[in-house]
């Protein structure tokens, strides 16, 4: 995720080791949004794919729980601010600095500890990658939960509209004269 620039070389990492395009690889071949992008035709349909949001969701909490377990390890772990899992109010886990007194919580800790004399340069390069890799999956993390939430809502509007149109047509069909038979 890191990109170089004649400005900004980028070191080897030696510290932490970002995700690579290998740990994203099998998810790739998951729910995609191709799926989103056709006609459904109906309320099954809806919550398959629902469910697929909410396991690659689930899948990309997995990747953020590795990157969590390098971010709280040697060196890192010394430092005044820590990278933690957090369950959100809308119901899933996204990653978000905190003091390591558990006082405070954002990015702007990150940012302190960035430009903070006392933070050594060699770990600098090391968290920039961090945050890095913290907000996209965070981000994908946020949108597959969205996906699935609006997925779920959709399919309860539809079981609405076909409860709603079998009363409607059933009480046609009860109105409706008989034919009888001989």
């Amino acid at each position: 995720m890191t990109e170089s620039s004649p400005d900004h070389p980028v070191p080897a990492s030696r510290l932490f080791v970002p995700l690579e395009r290998a740990a994203f690889t099998r998810l790739e071949h998951a729910a995609s949004l191709k799926g989103l992008l056709r006609p459904f035709k109906g309320k099954g349909e809806m919550e398959i794919w629902a469910s697929d949001c909410e396991l690659l969701r689930d899948q990309l909490i997995s990747l953020a729980q590795q990157l969590l377990a390098q971010a709280t390890a040697y060196p890192f772990s010394l430092l005044p601010v820590v990278l933690a899992q957090q369950t959100t109010g809308a119901g899933t886990t996204l990653l978000r600095w905190r003091s390591a007194d558990r006082t405070a919580m954002g990015v702007s800790l990150w940012t302190q500890l960035i430009e903070s004399s006392r933070t050594p340069l060699s770990l600098v390069h090391e968290l920039f990658a961090l945050e890095q890799q913290r907000v996209v999956l965070n981000m994908q993390i946020s949108l597959t939960h969205a996906l699935a939430r609006n997925a779920r809502e959709c399919s309860a509007k539809l079981t609405h509209a076909e409860t709603t149109y079998r009363r409607r047509a059933d009480r046609h069909d009860d109105s409706s004269p008989k034919e009888s038979s001989p």
